[in-house]
């Protein structure tokens, strides 16, 4: 028997509706994403995580005062970011705010710390991106600092001086869990490994099964390095949608999913705009999209979970903006259809 984590991830997307051609506001997507969290608490997700992003066809930038909306309304859904951009971030303020939620939560809240596939916050916040890496490496070492010490003494090149000065408020549990997210750099996760550290990867295009060889990798490494496979966890998160049935939803997620890849691809040179071709690939067995009814994606989640080894696997909804009451029957469905289906064939191996 193993126990799966199902969750959602989310960024907040406020691209142009299909039926009316015009975007989501960013206030009226903020205020949406609290009943979303709400609800996913209700059908018995495990774990709702939000992306910090600082552009404008996304709503939030600071992920954790949404966790902390949240919190309050709901009793067992863990609250994380996905991701929180921890190069340009202090990870003094970062641990406060996490520990905050924690308190809010009772004990539910989770960073997911990330380099940040996106740069945008690097100029807002005064950083270089040819510090880029150094910038990830060393705020990841003072976070664990932070997080693992009351009293913090802490010297380093790209961030402040802490000459043993306490930290609060301390977290609810006794050791706030950091994940730390990749799109699957082989460095990025011979890192994570060796610091013992659970590892989210961003499974977004071609096959998903091909990421098999860094989950094995990652294992092998982290305990070689001596520590225990308990701890060495692996998630993924996938970009997704569940209709009553697989041609509804496989129809509703196409023009939000296009919005938001063209728009990427006006930034981001290697980026193609999405042409219909390659959108039935990505949700076709072998694609990285998990769209359909809920037994088609039950289904695929199933293969690629225990293909993975998986521990969690979040299914990031929406992409690109989708009609809030469709949003909230996809997670209805998620959590009253698609989960259980999964949580059965687990609890039998």
């Amino acid at each position: 028997m193993k126990f799966i984590e199902l969750g959602i991830s989310t960024f907040g997307e406020t691209t142009p509706l299909e039926k009316t051609g015009k975007p989501i506001s960013h206030t009226e997507r903020i205020k949406n994403m609290i009943e979303e969290i709400e609800l996913a608490d209700k059908v018995g997700l495990d774990i709702y995580a939000i992306g910090e992003h600082h552009r404008e066809d996304f709503a939030v930038s600071a992920p954790e005062i949404l966790l902390a909306g949240g919190a309050i309304n709901t009793k067992n859904i863990k609250l994380s970011s996905a991701v929180t951009v921890l190069s340009s971030n202090d990870p003094v303020r970062v641990y406060q705010n996490f520990a905050t939620v924690d308190a809010l939560s009772d004990g539910r809240a989770e960073i997911m710390a990330g380099r940040g596939s996106f740069t945008e916050s690097f100029p807002l916040f005064g950083y270089k991106l040819e510090d880029y890496e150094e910038l990830f490496d060393e705020k990841l070492d003072m976070l664990l600092n932070i997080r693992d010490n009351e009293i913090v003494t802490w010297e380093g090149r790209h961030t402040q001086k802490i000459d043993g000065k306490g930290v609060y408020p301390r977290s609810v549990q006794r050791k706030l869990p950091i994940w730390v997210a990749t799109g699957g750099n082989i460095e990025s996760t011979l890192k994570i490994a060796r610091l013992g550290l659970p590892i989210v990867y961003a499974v977004i295009g071609g096959n998903p099964l091909a990421f098999k060889r860094l989950t094995e990798l990652y294992r092998k490494v982290g305990e070689e390095a001596g520590h225990n496979k308990e701890i060495l966890k692996v998630a993924a998160h996938s970009w997704g949608f569940v209709a009553e049935d697989t041609e509804e939803a496989i129809n509703k997620y196409y023009y939000p999913t296009k919005c938001l890849v063209d728009n990427i691809a006006k930034d981001r040179p290697h980026w193609r705009e999405l042409t219909f071709e390659q959108y039935l690939n990505s949700v076709g067995d072998s694609g990285a999209m998990f769209v359909g009814s809920p037994e088609v994606v039950a289904e695929k989640m199933i293969r690629v979970i225990e293909e993975l080894n998986l521990d969690r696997f979040m299914l990031h909804l929406p992409i690109g903006s989708i009609p809030h009451e469709d949003t909230m029957k996809a997670i209805e469905l998620f959590g009253t259809k698609v989960a259980p289906i999964v949580r059965e064939y687990f609890a039998n191996k």
